[in-house]
């Protein structure tokens, strides 16, 4: 059995979080009904697929992990429908959306969220992110520009002023998602992105629904982010970055201030990567707390 203790350790400092992209989420909310997936196109002639409930400002976009789609923000859908714009984003090669990419970047994947928000008609946008999402909605607000009042990450941004990765370094933690994606990716998740107690039915579902990911878009994509320099990327963003991490791995909030001064960090306790489907209960008072914090910073 391929050894996966160090090598998840590393994904998980590096902000990665997967989740399945075949079908809803355990525990998914009941009544967040929407309109239908509706479709724009993204910098380089992707088609993004996305949805919408609920109305109100801000509008609320949701950007899904590695090897994610949308479905796992289920339960969070009817706690912020009742009183936000919501829209569900597939990135490219993730649910419906396409594939005909061959530059799986984080920048790329910026413009996908960017193109989902020109569609957005409310006034200001709040970006929340799931593990890579944290990144790609960073790399997002300068494109979408002032409307932005705010980024929420979720199990993200803790590899944020620690030495990058050598390129051999990188390399050597993608071998064994080249050379066996399926056993990989579920022996990551099984290994180090839950606690010891979690449902066992939630970890196979997500153990079993992320090694389903195309390796041709999952590979690239982890390539990109163990490579990113987080440094022009987090230079350009000048509105609050709120986190809510799980304590299965430990934050660093001081270091990551030097690189984002206005960083506030709440910490979930007894939780895993998966903090928002593990305890919604616990999960959406915090993530409510935040929306409405930044909505309060933004009226003043």
């Amino acid at each position: 059995m391929f050894k996966m203790g160090m090598l998840g350790c590393a994904l998980l400092l590096a902000g990665l979080s997967a989740c399945g992209p075949r079908g809803a989420a355990p525990g998914a909310a009941a009544g967040a009904a929407d309109e239908g997936p509706r479709i724009v196109m993204s910098a380089d002639n992707v088609h993004i697929e996305y949805r919408v409930y609920g109305q109100g400002d801000p509008a609320v976009l949701l950007v899904h992990g590695w090897a994610c789609d949308a479905n796992y923000w289920h339960a969070q859908l009817d706690a912020l429908k009742a009183r936000y714009t919501v829209v569900a984003v597939n990135l490219a090669g993730h649910g419906a959306s396409g594939n005909n990419r061959t530059d799986w970047s984080i920048a790329n994947y910026a413009q996908d969220v960017a193109a989902v928000a020109r569609q957005v008609p409310a006034p200001h946008l709040v970006l929340v992110g799931h593990g890579m999402g944290g990144v790609v909605a960073l790399a997002a607000t300068p494109l979408i520009g002032p409307r932005v009042i705010g980024v929420v990450t979720v199990e993200a941004l803790r590899s944020v002023g620690l030495p990058p990765p050598t390129a051999r370094e990188i390399e050597q933690r993608l071998a064994a998602f080249q050379s066996d994606f399926v056993g990989a990716t579920r022996q990551l998740v099984s290994g180090s992105m839950f606690p010891a107690d979690a449902s066992p039915v939630l970890v196979q579902k997500v153990a079993y629904d992320m090694s389903l990911e195309p390796p041709a878009v999952a590979i690239p994509s982890l390539r990109a982010l163990l490579s990113l320099d987080f440094a022009p990327v987090l230079a350009a963003v000048h509105v609050p970055v709120y986190a809510i991490n799980s304590d299965l791995a430990p934050t660093d909030a001081a270091r990551i201030r030097q690189a984002l001064p206005d960083f506030s960090l709440d910490v979930l306790s007894h939780s895993g990567t998966f903090l928002m489907m593990e305890a919604p209960a616990r999960f959406n008072p915090l993530l409510l707390k935040d929306l409405g914090a930044l909505a309060q910073r933004a009226a003043h």
